[in-house]
């Protein structure tokens, strides 16, 4: 995938029941490529999901290396995976979608970023948002929770 012409999936993607993970595949394999643009691959995001899942950034890496499909890629991690209970994954899967910013500095980042693509949405709080903002997706207005 060439991030410096698209942009990766939205963290809402959900692959083998996990959100984030077809984005943490598409950025990974631009990594692979030097094709990454301004995205990260681990990110904090990544890295979230890879320790929910049990699994390194490294072992990551050579399953996205040796498998060229989404499904394969999927099969993989469904199998290396600690298991959890479906109630316990979706759980999950929604706390990282509302996850906002964890610090003092990553609210000052959030902030800037946000101002930056529309300073307007005053109701925009996860990074999940955020992404898909940036990226041209339609984010639903939701009544604002936080004050500029």
């Amino acid at each position: 995938m060439d991030l410096r012409k698209n942009v990766p999936r939205s963290m809402r993607v959900q692959l083998a029941g996990y959100v984030h993970l077809a984005r943490m595949i598409d950025k990974c394999r631009a990594v692979l490529t030097g094709t990454e643009s301004e995205y990260i691959y681990p990110c904090p995001m990544d890295d979230r999901l890879l320790e929910f899942a049990g699994i390194t950034s490294e072992q990551f890496t050579a399953a996205v290396k040796a498998n060229q499909t989404d499904e394969g890629v999927a099969t993989w991690f469904e199998e290396q995976a600690k298991p959890h209970q479906p109630a316990e994954l979706e759980e999950w899967n929604q706390k990282l979608l509302a996850r906002g910013p964890s610090s003092p500095e990553s609210a000052v980042r959030f902030k800037k970023y946000l101002d930056e693509i529309d300073p307007s949405r005053t109701d925009i709080t996860a990074w999940s948002d955020l992404q898909d903002l940036e990226e041209g997706r339609v984010v639903p207005r939701r009544e604002s929770l936080r004050r500029s």
